[in-house]
């Protein structure tokens, strides 16, 4: 059987990744699709306390298990089952279940760092970044953090300030160049969706 095809959706938190990688997902009829969510693989830093881990910078690139998820997109491209952590974003810990992830025609993965790992940019064949306001992407990010993460108002502003936007315009932004499509105006662009799902399958049929 050929080699799936993976599609890399990465840009900056709220931004509408998500939105993204699930309207391309249903506009792929007729192809399997698998999805992967980098926030899985965040590393696990159970040696530490829970107030010590929610004082780590989660949005630099030191935060996240690059090794393990270049390892599973290889096994993925090479239509091998893996199963995939599940992080609790309310204790910053991972679960001690994962979720298998069947291998598929299409694997779609999004993360705000995807493309600054050089081995897990070059596994994804097709790169798409989302791009947004960073005062839509700070209220999303808001609403979020509050409502399904357990967080303080105060707590995310706090966090936002002291990592997320640094990090945002170190390494995210920056990430935007390795870019085939990037899609603004962040996950509900139906224009732009239309383009990634064509785009998808000719790729496809070209193999």
């Amino acid at each position: 059987m050929s080699k799936p095809l993976i599609i890399g959706i990465a840009g900056g938190s709220g931004s509408g990744k998500s939105t993204v990688a699930a309207n391309v997902t249903n506009a792929l009829t007729n192809l399997s699709v698998a999805f992967i969510d980098m926030d899985a693989y965040y590393r696990n830093f159970s040696e530490l306390t829970l107030d010590q881990r929610r004082h780590l910078n989660w949005d630099h690139p030191d935060a996240f298990d690059f090794d393990l998820l270049a390892t599973h997109l290889d096994l993925l491209a090479a239509r091998t089952t893996i199963n995939k952590p599940v992080y609790d974003f309310v204790t910053h810990l991972r679960s001690d279940e994962t979720a298998a992830v069947e291998p598929s025609d299409v694997i779609v993965i999004d993360g705000i760092l995807l493309f600054v790992d050089e081995r897990v940019r070059d596994l994804c064949d097709v790169k798409v970044f989302v791009d947004a306001d960073a005062d839509v992407r700070l209220i999303r990010r808001l609403q979020r953090d509050i409502s399904k993460r357990g967080r303080s108002l105060d707590e995310v502003i706090e966090q936002y300030m002291s990592t997320v936007q640094p990090m945002h315009l170190q390494f995210v932004e920056p990430s935007k160049r390795y870019a085939d499509i990037i899609v603004p105006r962040g996950g509900h662009n139906a224009v732009a969706i239309e383009m990634i799902a064509a785009k998808i399958r000719q790729r496809l049929a070209q193999r």
